[in-house]
């Protein structure tokens, strides 16, 4: 195991990597720009270090001879990425192996062809999975154009680089194409400093499932399962669950086997995730790999009870999954789990993020309830980085009970001084299709609604009425009062709040 490590990000994916190695005996190096002096993630660390220039977070995290410096001036023997910023960077691995540095994912080689969506399709046709008809990638629009003649609308022009839902763009008839590959294209200049794009056969009203890998340095590729990321807006995930409610046996084993057999194909190491869209016959395809941690990780974790993050960090540092305890058979899921995203995002206002500096946080604890964070009452949110304050995961023995146990825990949250998705939460847990695990990528778009609400039902309202209660200290002797805001006091039995 390394003897320390240096993780190259910030906020709670950062805390999470520190915990990890905590446990696993390893020292750990945080870094920050200045405007991240206050966060939270370089006081979890034994050590941190100041890198870029005032006026530049985010070029900072980005700079990788800097975050290569730091490492080896702090004694770190590996690099841990996370996701966002440089985790699927392969200027990053290689730099950290010509410095004699471990970097916590995948080969070099396996972040050029992930990194490039045409040509992980292409392995994926190679290794035999389904895939959809698309077109070579290209900045011209015209040459596009016409490669597209061929495929039935809608289509989608994706960027070759880059993630998050950014270069992409959703195209119904062929006379808007042209403007849709320019834009497109523009945006992912912007974003990856790649403009080149492609096109591709759309698959109407689908469901995103992705599937959990964890592989060796020595070829053996295990599964842990699948999760339904379905529940998106503009391409982005809002809510996970794990497993993909309603998924009949004989698909989710073809979907994990082709994820496995993917995974080999490329010669791939540590966790990655494999991903696909399945139509309404029940028919799969592979879109493509993100060669990281994801966001959504936590869900597996909380049905498998395998860290994911101290798996990367261990397979890293030369175990083997054998010797980890991690065999095929051995991966039994239990029960069911999913995440919302707390955002300082307004529903309401097309989810413009917020800025602004937090004056009161509390959040939900009880059964079954796990939160990932990296914030605090008094900390200032700006606009640099990703508008995400804490990852919400519920689990139960059932998707009923973790849904229960979200709808709880959410109207618990108090978070004020900025503007969040939680009333959009709410809403959308409420829901009774969601409620029922039938979800599909235009499952928000389908309900303008809930963009709106604004108001929690009464059911949390009675819950946040009691949970606001507030203590008044009585003279030197006396024991305190509790007042209640409403004057209607919450009847509390043998249940808990009725």
């Amino acid at each position: 195991m390394f003897s320390k490590v240096l993780v190259a990000n910030r906020g709670e994916i950062a805390i999470r990597a520190f915990r990890a190695a905590y446990e696993l005996g390893t020292k750990t190096v945080a870094v920050f720009p200045y405007e991240d002096r206050n966060s939270v993630h370089r006081l979890k660390a034994d050590e941190s270090y100041q890198i870029g220039e005032a006026g530049h977070p985010v070029r900072a995290y980005l700079t990788v001879e800097e975050l290569v410096r730091i490492a080896r001036a702090a004694g770190a023997d590996a690099v841990y990425p996370g996701y966002g910023f440089l985790s699927e960077n392969p200027d990053l691995a290689a730099a950290c192996e010509a410095a004699g540095l471990v970097f916590v994912g995948p080969p070099t080689a396996v972040l050029e062809l992930t990194g490039d969506k045409s040509r992980a399709v292409a392995a994926a046709r190679e290794a035999g999975l389904p895939v959809l008809a698309s077109t070579a990638p290209s900045a011209d629009p015209d040459e596009l154009v016409a490669a597209a003649a061929g495929l039935e609308f809608p289509v989608f022009v994706k960027a070759v680089a880059g993630g998050g839902g950014r270069g992409v763009r959703r195209v119904e008839r062929r006379t808007e194409l042209a403007e849709a590959i320019s834009a497109a294209s523009r945006e992912a200049e912007s974003a990856f400093g790649d403009p080149s794009v492609f096109v591709e056969q759309a698959v109407v009203n689908p469901r995103h499932i992705e599937v959990q890998i964890l592989a060796d340095t020595s070829g053996e590729v295990i599964h842990l399962y699948e999760r339904d990321c379905s529940v998106q807006r503009r391409h982005q995930k809002v809510v996970e669950m794990a497993p993909a409610p309603n998924l009949p046996a004989a698909v989710r084993d073809q979907i994990c086997a082709d994820a496995v057999a993917f995974a080999r194909h490329i010669g791939y190491s540590c966790a990655g995730t494999v991903e696909f869209l399945l139509d309404e016959r029940g028919q799969h395809v592979f879109i493509e790999m993100n060669p990281r941690i994801q966001v959504e990780h936590t869900v597996t974790e909380e049905i498998t009870d395998i860290d994911l993050v101290a798996a990367q960090l261990r397979i890293a540092s030369g175990e083997s999954l054998a010797a980890m305890g991690l065999t095929q058979d051995r991966i039994v899921p239990r029960g069911a789990a999913l995440q919302c995203r707390i955002t300082t995002e307004d529903p309401a206002n097309g989810f413009r993020p917020d800025t602004g500096r937090i004056t009161a946080y509390r959040t939900p604890g009880g059964a079954g309830i796990r939160l990932d964070g990296g914030t605090s009452v008094g900390a200032e949110v700006s606009p640099h980085f990703d508008s995400m304050l804490v990852k919400l995961t519920c689990r139960g023995r059932d998707l009923a009970t973790a849904v229960a146990r979200a709808k709880r825990a959410v109207a618990e949250f108090r978070i004020r001084g900025v503007a969040t998705n939680v009333p959009f939460l709410q809403a959308l847990l409420e829901d009774p299709d969601f409620e029922a695990g039938h979800v599909t990528t235009s499952f928000i778009e389908q309900r303008p609604e809930l963009l709106t609400a604004r108001a929690p039902s009464d059911r949390g309202t009675r819950i946040l009425s009691y949970l606001a209660e507030v203590t008044v200290n009585k003279p030197h002797g006396e024991r305190p009062t509790t007042v209640y805001p409403s004057e209607k006091l919450p009847v509390i039995g043998a249940a808990g709040v009725a």
